[in-house]
């Protein structure tokens, strides 16, 4: 793996930050959510030829940059803080999924159009309660006379799969939870756009109808597999979730600088400092247990799994928290749609949702800590 220094972490984080504000302003944000799939396959590929950011942390081998999760981190820092309506998480969590299979030749088969942008993917985990959780698996995979798969079952919650050329699609053989890929051009396979909160990710409905499948890694492995994708999803996540907030708070103090009430800055009112302050608790927690977990999870340290479970669960919990009070402090502009406030706490909220909520992630986190 490529070691990055702490300045070229700061340079990485300076031509993101750049590019988003300069390709996806607020106003390209508000288009985007219009559609939707609330995709630009221009800003796509510049996000892939210009900066490489598709293949980062994709081996050299399948053509990618041969970073770890410390510089993805970084990526979903600054995607968060703009709100960048793009298929980055989905299409990062695809082909983590893909690598933790141990399947090269899936790799080699995919991991290169996924890495220079010209395919997308997505992964479809989740059924109709949200839940990740592979026990409650209920798509069926069937093996044919012929020995080729199919697929038969319906996901919901899908990221970005209305605009995905490929599904990793998790489904229950005989042998227990197992990885498959399908083709979303198949005619069996039906792509429905569901209502969200969140315009930035759009998610939709899978239904698969004795769809033709090619198996990744070995049947039964999709157990331990979901699991591990799960951690680097959470962690994708807890980053997206410090960058949403530390946005939120910046917006909150320069308002409460700037705003006067009474012939005074709102800022020098002790209830608003109070506020602020906590936010600012809020958001250290956050970051301090999303970079614990990222450092654990490259070193690949006993802990990584309930380091990646806590940052998950405190990441959101802190990003619920600023967006709400970014709401609170702006005072009655904070309600309106004119103002951004309700973005980033629609984007809060729906991320904190997106592994089936607050109740399943401590589940998860208790259960690693072996309670």
């Amino acid at each position: 793996m490529t070691v990055t220094t702490l300045q070229e972490l700061a340079e990485l984080r300076a031509s993101v930050r750049k590019f988003l504000e300069t390709r996806l302003p607020e106003s390209r944000v508000r288009e985007l959510i219009e559609t939707t799939t609330a995709f630009d396959a221009e800003i796509w590929m510049e996000m892939s030829s210009g900066l490489g950011l598709q293949g980062l942390a994709i081996p050299e081998r399948f053509g990618g940059e041969g970073y770890g999760l410390r510089e993805v981190a970084v990526v979903f820092e600054e995607m968060g803080r703009t709100l960048a309506p793009t298929p980055y998480f989905a299409a990062f969590v695809a082909a983590q999924t893909l690598l933790d299979s141990g399947d090269d030749a899936a790799c080699a088969r995919y991991l290169p159009a996924l890495t220079d942008g010209s395919k997308l993917a997505t992964v479809a985990a989740a059924e109709r309660d949200g839940s990740w959780d592979a026990a409650v698996i209920r798509t069926r995979a069937e093996l044919k006379a012929d020995q080729t798969w199919e697929l038969t079952g319906k996901k919901f919650w899908v990221p970005n799969a209305e605009t995905a050329d490929v599904i990793f699609v998790f489904a229950r053989t005989t042998a227990g939870p197992t990885l498959f890929a399908v083709e979303r051009s198949d005619k069996s396979v039906q792509v429905e756009a569901m209502r969200v909160l969140d315009g930035t990710r759009p998610l939709a409905t899978v239904d698969l109808d004795a769809t033709p499948a090619v198996l990744i890694g070995r049947q039964g492995g999709g157990g331990r597999l979901l699991s591990r994708v799960l951690d680097v999803a959470g962690l994708a996540l807890a980053s997206e979730q410090v960058g949403l907030a530390q946005r939120c708070l910046e917006m909150s103090t320069m308002y409460a600088k700037t705003r006067v009430q009474f012939g005074r800055p709102v800022g020098t009112f002790q209830a608003v400092k109070h506020i602020c302050a906590e936010m600012l608790a809020q958001l250290e927690m956050a970051r301090a247990a999303t970079t614990v977990a990222v450092r654990a999870s490259e070193q690949n340290t006993a802990e990584s799994a309930v380091t990646a479970a806590a940052a998950h669960i405190t990441a959101s919990a802190a990003a619920m928290f600023v967006a709400k009070e970014t709401i609170q402090v702006h005072g009655g502009i904070g309600f309106t749609w004119d103002h951004p406030a309700h973005l980033y706490f629609r984007r809060a909220k729906a991320s904190e949702m997106l592994l089936g909520g607050p109740a399943l992630s401590h589940e998860r986190l208790l259960e690693r800590l072996g309670i």
